[in-house]
């Protein structure tokens, strides 16, 4: 029987077609920008323990966007990255101080549309257990981890509502240990766990 890591990266070499596709699957409260979306790109690191786990960020409360959010490490696709890959490892270096010669690269998942205006290509990357770290105080308040099956398991997937700029919004919430994985990090996710049972995925609402 395959590991759960070795029949991801099966299905993350496979095309696929995403549950959701961006925020405005959700009826999201702004109609999406004239200007074509900023590419951007985010390392969904893997720790090859045992259980493999997933290790993810909490912002800083200071940040202008996303303050105290969980997130991948990430940001935009810079002129001199060859690709959303070397984006994604460098942003994970600048981040968590993450050394991009300790990922193996397993594939990369579905591209999600921001409402912010970024079309973000989440890769996955499996990491040796206890990689050397150095987070950067100006981005990164801590860094946890959550088992892999936990978060690819849909029964975790929460579909909530809520308010935002004077209409519903909805977004998909995973709750672990007094934390809460929401809005696109939870998306990028809920993407590889269809990714992961082969499905086609059906179009949110």
């Amino acid at each position: 029987m395959p590991s759960l890591l070795e029949r991801l990266e099966a299905r993350l070499r496979q095309p696929g077609r995403p549950q959701v596709r961006g925020d405005w699957d959700f009826g999201f409260a702004e109609p999406p920008p004239d200007a074509p979306p900023v590419p951007a790109a985010v390392l969904v690191p893997v720790l090859a323990r045992a259980e493999p786990s997933l290790l993810l960020t909490e912002r800083t409360p200071h940040l202008r966007r996303h303050a105290g959010q969980v997130a991948f490490p990430g940001g935009r696709i810079d002129p001199a990255d060859p690709d959303a890959v070397a984006a994604a490892l460098r942003e994970a270096e600048e981040e968590v101080g993450l050394p991009p010669a300790l990922v193996r690269v397993l594939g990369s998942g579905d591209r999600y549309l921001t409402g912010t205006g970024y079309a973000v290509t989440p890769v996955v990357g499996l990491l040796p257990p206890d990689p050397p770290l150095r987070l950067n105080p100006h981005e990164v308040a801590a860094v946890f981890e959550v088992p892999l099956g936990f978060v690819l398991d849909p029964a975790n997937h929460q579909l909530r509502e809520a308010e935002w700029q004077g209409r519903m919004r909805r977004f998909y919430v995973i709750e672990w240990n007094g934390r809460s994985i929401w809005g696109a990090t939870a998306a990028m996710l809920v993407n590889l766990a269809h990714r992961l049972a082969g499905e086609a995925g059906d179009d949110a609402g």
